[in-house]
């Protein structure tokens, strides 16, 4: 059976990290992996999670399964904080959420869904998106098309072209949609952007599908949710999946959302038993520690105002971090503007250099990042930035190292 098999190349990020880790250079700085770092350059679990966990440890009176559907509980705080209180009372028995195994599931499970009650769906993505956004919903049987998005030279957003494009799209067509904090480029739709892209909708049928996976990172909780909020208080019909990896820290215990808003509760219900139905199929039931740490946390208010403090400093150095690089480049004296990473937001920006410009940071200065020149911002701390924005200018200029 597996004789004939051949092996398939490295994931791209996998590959940097695997040769970063062997990289003697004591000088290496890792921007290609995706996870939140800190000032000594480590993923650390939050403290409102290691409280949560402790209770969980202390009181948790069984392992059995959970239902295909995950934690009622967690369910019902997780719609509550990507849709706010006040919505998910509106909506009522409008909206369903499912537990999923991380968000990677809850895309997954939302295409697998899409595939059985309509196939063959199409669904368009930004250029670009998450690279795996592709296999997630394509191999699913999803159609996948793109619409304009990133403009690479003036980084910003080509919203003409893009609603131009996605102004082609109609009943039985998806459009996914960056609920904030865009990966890879950074560079999120305003309100009134975002307000347009719900006119259409409502105009022209098709369904968004929501991609929330970095709510808390980029300008607060309930700012991050503007996009998100809008179309669901507009729109007959809305796919949201968001994600516990990033602003919870619970990157391996896979913690996600799959929640789905319709026009009528008869809808909603026949979705739900399709959804379980497909779940069950899968996976059968999802991991459940990650779910009930958020669910503990978020039940309890001294841990929920605990987490948001937590989460407000990762945001903030974030942030912080972006201003520190574009001064450092400043310093350089190249004739580059790199104001734009400042005003992006969560954890990645494009650089602008070119693939061969990414090799020599790569191959000359121990400096790891894919070719597109996306950044994980996070991986920059206050011991290395002058040393990467040295590094760049020295790429830029002559391709010289730099001392």
């Amino acid at each position: 059976m597996f004789d004939s098999l051949n092996p398939l190349p490295a994931d791209p990020i996998l590959g940097l990290m695997a040769a970063h880790r062997v990289d003697p250079n004591p000088k290496k700085i890792d921007l290609g992996v995706g996870v939140y770092k800190d000032e000594q350059g480590n993923t650390p679990v939050m403290r409102a999670v290691k409280s949560a966990e402790a209770r969980l440890l202390q009181n948790q009176a069984s392992k059995t399964y959970v239902s295909p559907a995950g934690s009622a509980t967690f369910n019902a705080l997780v719609a509550s904080l990507v849709l706010g209180d006040t919505l998910c009372q509106t909506l009522g028995e409008r909206r369903v959420t499912f537990q999923t195994p991380g968000g990677c599931g809850g895309l997954r499970l939302a295409a697998e869904f899409i595939q059985k009650v309509k196939p063959g769906s199409k669904i368009l993505v930004s250029d670009p998106t998450w690279a795996n956004h592709i296999p997630l919903l394509g191999e699913a049987g999803l159609q996948i098309e793109t619409y304009p998005y990133y403009d690479y030279q003036n980084h910003g957003i080509r919203f003409d072209d893009m609603m131009a494009r996605i102004s082609k799209a109609g009943p039985g067509d998806l459009v996914l949609l960056h609920g904030c904090c865009h990966n890879p480029c950074g560079a999120d739709l305003d309100h009134a952007q975002w307000q347009a892209v719900a006119a259409l909708a409502q105009k022209n049928g098709f369904t968004p599908f929501i991609d929330l996976a970095y709510q808390g990172l980029g300008d607060g909780l309930e700012q991050d949710g503007y996009g998100v909020r809008l179309l669901a208080e507009t729109l007959p019909e809305l796919i949201v999946v968001s994600s516990c990896s990033k602003n919870f820290g619970l990157y391996r215990e896979r913690t996600g959302a799959l929640t789905v808003i319709a026009d009528s509760a008869r809808a909603v219900q026949a979705a739900a038993s399709q959804i379980a139905s497909t779940a069950r199929g899968m996976y059968s039931m999802p991991p459940d520690h990650g779910a009930s740490v958020v669910a503990e946390i978020l039940a309890d208010s001294e841990l929920n105002r605990e987490w948001e403090r937590e989460l407000t400093e990762v945001r903030q150095r974030i942030n912080n971090l972006r201003s520190a690089l574009v001064v450092e480049l400043n310093k350089q004296g190249i004739d580059r503007d790199f104001g734009f990473i400042e005003q992006e937001k969560g954890m990645f920006s494009f650089l602008g250099l070119s693939v061969d410009q990414v090799q020599t940071l790569i191959h000359q200065y121990s400096i790891y990042l894919v070719d597109s020149s996306r950044i994980n911002i996070a991986g920059i701390n206050s011991s290395n930035i002058e040393y990467l924005a040295r590094s760049i200018a020295a790429t830029l200029k002559s391709g010289q190292p730099a001392s």
